[in-house]
């Protein structure tokens, strides 16, 4: 192994650690869409938006609209005539694309619809 490639530049994995940020996620995400509609706890800012994405431990929100990373806020994700409401916090922000939303204090019968459409995308794959 003589030929070493730097990139400088780039955070390492502990500073991206120290920093906030994980360098991998904990479940795997399914691609699923889902009318999502989310409300800011603290300035009560609503916006919409689509699902690309969903895991155990969140999704991700395609919205033209934004919330600032670390706001909590209430979310209610509907599909096929099947409501599930969350709490969440907003994780990782793209302006005009969407927000990477964990998920967090899911409460029955909330959390069984979530393993619910999780199982149905294993059993699709």
């Amino acid at each position: 192994m003589n030929k070493v490639i730097s990139m400088t530049g780039r955070a390492s994995a502990w500073q991206a650690r120290v920093n906030g940020v994980r360098d991998r996620r904990y479940t795997i995400r399914y691609p699923f869409a889902a009318d999502a509609e989310l409300i800011d706890m603290e300035s009560g800012k609503q916006l919409t938006g689509v699902t690309s994405d969903i895991s155990l431990g969140g999704c991700f929100v395609c919205t033209s609209k934004s919330l600032p990373s670390n706001a909590r806020a209430r979310m209610r994700l509907t599909r096929k005539g099947e409501s599930l409401d969350l709490l969440v916090v907003v994780r990782i922000v793209k302006p005009r694309v969407g927000l990477g939303i964990e998920f967090f204090d899911l409460e029955p019968p909330n959390d069984r619809i979530l393993t619910n459409w999780i199982d149905a995308l294993q059993r699709s794959r």
